[in-house]
């Protein structure tokens, strides 16, 4: 199972690189085995076109390797953080996409402005606040994450799967890595629609019935969306 994991973690890596989501070491995805409670992360700045499934490095809740030569990702402690909070996730994705990336360097939450945001997400996605200069001189990759987990404590992190980090970038998650990928990839479309919309016609907006009746479809108890 563990090898599988591995393969499947490897996969959603370079998936992020062939959806243009990052460029050379950019950006990580893992993924969580809850039987074992272990996690397979990318290792520390490698590039894409180098890594092997075998590369990945397998941690446990705490951090500690528990196999691999190499030195997971510097942003393992922000995984961790997110496993322990949200128990239902199984993978996350941290990319530099562009326009999410804009957006969270901005600060701004981003707003739901049409249906395809919706079908997706069921509020705006939140930007974190800013980290103070303790928190930053502190255990940063560990405070990055209980600042998202923070940032949800009025928010179902299964209903908006995507969080942008003040100053910094887009992390999403999901069931497993390639959900996490996926989510990745539907919050940088969303993020460019919002800002060419805006762009267009800085007052728009949706209203909540179309909102809510968008999302439902696809994820409520009665959703019809699909095969």
């Amino acid at each position: 199972m563990l090898n599988e994991l591995k393969e499947e973690v490897y996969h959603a890596n370079l998936d992020l690189a062939d959806y243009g989501l990052v460029l050379f070491t950019f950006g990580n995805v893992s993924g969580f085995d809850h039987g074992k409670g272990w996690i397979v992360i990318k290792p520390s700045g490698m590039d894409y076109r180098r890594m092997k499934p075998r590369d990945m490095v397998v941690v446990d809740l705490e951090g500690n390797v528990v196999e691999g030569r190499l030195r997971p990702s510097t942003d393992t402690p922000t995984h961790l953080e997110l496993y322990k909070a949200f128990p239902e996730i199984g993978g996350i994705a941290h990319s530099h996409s562009t326009y999410a990336t804009a957006w969270a360097q901005a600060g701004k939450n981003i707003p739901i402005l049409g249906t395809t945001h919706a079908d997706h997400f069921s509020q705006p996605v939140p930007c974190t606040a800013v980290m103070t200069p303790e928190v930053v001189d502190g255990d940063y990759e560990r405070e990055t994450g209980r600042t998202i987990v923070s940032t949800f404590n009025d928010i179902n992190y299964l209903h908006v799967p995507g969080v942008l980090v003040r100053n910094h970038g887009p992390f999403t998650w999901g069931k497993d890595p390639k959900e996490a990928v996926y989510n990745s990839v539907i919050l940088e479309e969303l993020t460019r629609m919002a800002c060419i919309t805006l762009a267009i016609n800085p007052e728009t907006t949706m209203n909540r019935a179309l909102i809510r009746k968008h999302y439902e479809r696809k994820h409520g108890k009665d959703a019809y969306y699909g095969q």
